[in-house]
């Protein structure tokens, strides 16, 4: 069950109240408005949905899993973009609050309302559903860096201080020599340590530079998996959002991440080229490759090579993935993301 907070009540807010109220996958858990009659309003104290005049109220629910913003209020945009909530999914914005007016407006007769509900409900299954998969994704691939490298060195660790305390009165020397192995491993840790914050957030937010940390990640990359791995970027990232970089960031990651996991190759080069309206991002490796009809008529293959992840995050910058593959031949992914004028809305 997908629990929904919605802050406005205007006739927006009363559509989505409409579309949301009878999908028995959704849980209106609180709306808010300072209006206590507006339409949106009066019609939740009518279905027993619980309301409320402070927006601040429903940010800080315990169970909630997406907020919509249907105001347009530049005051409730900001204190969305401030949420320190990562598995709350927000939507919003003045395009949310006219996308719902216009609902409002097309959804007129009983034939029509059927059809957009049933439209926006495969979407927002859609939606959830990449959300919530791509979220596990991540979890485990933390899980799996910090139990794969951290805790072993901390584990090596324990061992040679235990060893250390032996050697303490009887072998001096071997002592020391095992003192000296241990300060080796512990700065191993360290690393190791700064290399899963640096993961959990790759674009320091005072400069968000792409281009170091993609090669940050490239250098870690290949010595942590053997995989000589190279990076060029060309064109001034001065012309690319935030959002941009840090979901084109994602997407370079997802698909070395597969290079490691299925292709079975020696090198892997990165090719970012920004352009004055276009972005390509070029993965290229020189590993198995694989039939590519074969495996897009397959779901389960398709999602299992990880393709459908990296094909669904370009979608969410308005973009599209090409993939160049033949068994014995290598692959290449390329990442086409349109650049426009107007930063992307808040992706969730």
């Amino acid at each position: 069950m997908i629990r929904v907070a919605i802050i406005g009540a205007g006739r927006g807010g009363a559509s989505l109240i409409h579309i949301l109220h009878n999908d028995p996958l959704v849980t209106i858990v609180g709306i808010a408005d300072l209006d206590s009659h507006a339409a949106g309003i009066v019609l939740a104290r009518q279905l027993k949905i619980p309301t409320t005049s402070d927006y601040r109220r429903l940010l800080r629910l315990p169970k909630v899993d997406t907020i919509i913003d249907v105001t347009g209020s530049d005051e409730v945009a900001d204190a969305l973009v401030g949420l320190n909530r990562p598995e709350v999914a927000v939507v919003g914005g003045p395009g949310a609050k006219f996308m719902w007016q216009l609902i409002d407006e097309r959804i007129r007769s009983k034939e029509e309302l059927e059809r957009h509900l049933h439209e926006y409900q495969s979407l927002y299954r859609l939606y959830m559903r990449e959300v919530r998969h791509a979220i596990s994704e991540e979890r485990t691939r933390i899980a799996l860096d910090i139990h794969d490298g951290l805790v072993q060195t901390l584990a090596g660790l324990s061992y040679k201080l235990d060893l250390c305390r032996e050697f303490l009165t009887q072998d001096p020397d071997g002592c020391a020599r095992t003192l000296e192995e241990t300060q080796g491993l512990l700065k191993s840790a360290i690393e190791e340590a700064r290399q899963v914050v640096f993961n959990l957030k790759p674009l320091h937010f005072d400069r968000l530079d792409l281009h170091t940390a993609l090669k940050t990640y490239a250098k870690t990359y290949a010595k942590q998996y053997q995989i000589a791995t190279t990076v060029t970027v060309t064109g001034s990232e001065r012309m690319l959002y935030p959002k941009t970089k840090i979901f084109l960031f994602r997407i370079i990651q997802e698909a070395l991440s597969n290079v490691q996991k299925h292709a079975g190759a020696s090198k892997v080069h990165v090719g970012v080229e920004i352009e004055k309206s276009t972005l390509t991002a070029t993965i290229r490796d020189n590993g198995m490759g694989f039939d590519l009809p074969e495996v897009s008529r397959n779901p389960e293959k398709w999602a299992s090579l990880g393709l459908k992840g990296m094909t669904e995050r370009a979608r969410l910058l308005g973009g599209g993935t090409r993939i160049d593959t033949a068994p014995g031949q290598g692959t290449a992914i390329a990442v086409e993301i349109p650049l426009t004028n107007k930063e992307p809305e808040r992706l969730g």
